[in-house]
């Protein structure tokens, strides 16, 4: 493993080991598209009718709830890289056995939330979902202790925080691929409320798709639901992070920024010879000191 860093406009160049080959950078510049993928991109420009955006909208969590009844806990791997990617997880302590609350918002079937738990004994966590059957899977794992974890149901665009959490009591906030579900005019809601547990000085991690990932690309016509906003085959949605539109998003809250970065990676795939371009986005957002 080797980081290569030439300026500041450059991109850290980091080779991870996985099944398949892979090379990752991270950095402020985008992806730069293809011409014949800036093409596609262009021709696709019909967007979904707003009845069907509407019925989308108010079939979210039925819609979820489907998703995870379908694919039971095996549809997403476990998340042991959280750690090594957010150092403040283990960082963040002020003495070595200090007890670390955090809050899981959008668990799922507690791919992240379990490697955690069992990787750091000095942690307890808050963990939410918008469906109802991902809690229930979380509660059932042979991992799930009250005595560690307290999960519950929740629609962060709307259900208050505070009736779960006590304010100002979360060391850290992990927002993984959770924010891209929610649509763009209620992002704001979700950042609002998680400020109001999260305690003075403390933060948010942040990874979520970024544009011009592969995901993005795949999209057939007729799909498109707004900008760098898009619907699956089964009824969710997925949105794509530029970094402008994420500062502005957590600034506007109060947050303040101090990591917010695209990851590119390439995954490759020598059997098939497949080269799949992978970007998201990993930030990290601070909830200021009080004034005193």
């Amino acid at each position: 493993m080797f980081q290569e860093k030439a300026s500041a406009n450059c991109l850290n160049i980091v080779p991870t080991s996985t099944e398949d080959d892979a090379f990752q950078k991270k950095g402020h510049s985008a992806r730069v598209l293809s011409p014949e993928e800036a093409e596609k991109l262009a021709k696709d420009q019909v967007l979904v009718s707003e009845f069907k955006q509407l019925k989308l909208e108010k079939e979210a969590q039925k819609n979820w709830d489907l998703f995870y009844k379908r694919n039971s806990t095996n549809f997403f791997k476990d998340r042991h890289w959280t750690t090594r990617e957010f150092q403040e997880l283990k960082a963040c302590r002020e003495f070595a056995d200090q007890k670390l609350t955090i809050l899981e918002a959008g668990c799922g079937v507690g791919n992240c939330l379990f490697p955690l738990l069992e990787e750091d004994k000095n942690i307890f966590a808050y963990a939410c979902d918008f469906s109802p059957r991902a809690v229930e899977f979380v509660k059932k794992n042979a991992l799930y202790s009250t005595e560690r974890c307290k999960v519950f149901q929740c629609d962060l665009t709307k259900d208050d925080l505070l009736d779960n959490i006590p304010a100002d009591s979360v060391d850290v906030v992990t927002l993984i691929f959770v924010l891209s579900a929610v649509h763009p005019d209620k992002m704001h809601l979700v950042l609002r409320n998680i400020y109001k547990v999260l305690k003075p000085g403390k933060c948010v991690l942040f990874r979520d798709y970024g544009l011009y990932d592969h995901a993005m690309l795949r999209f057939k016509s007729g799909s498109k639901l707004g900008e760098n906003f898009y619907v699956r085959q089964d009824g969710t949605r997925s949105y794509f992070f530029t970094d402008e539109f994420l500062s502005q998003l957590f600034k506007a809250e109060g947050y303040e920024q101090l990591v917010n970065e695209y990851v590119q990676r390439e995954t490759v795939n020598r059997k098939e010879d497949l080269r799949v371009p992978r970007v998201f986005l990993q930030s990290k957002f601070q909830k200021p000191f009080r004034e005193t």
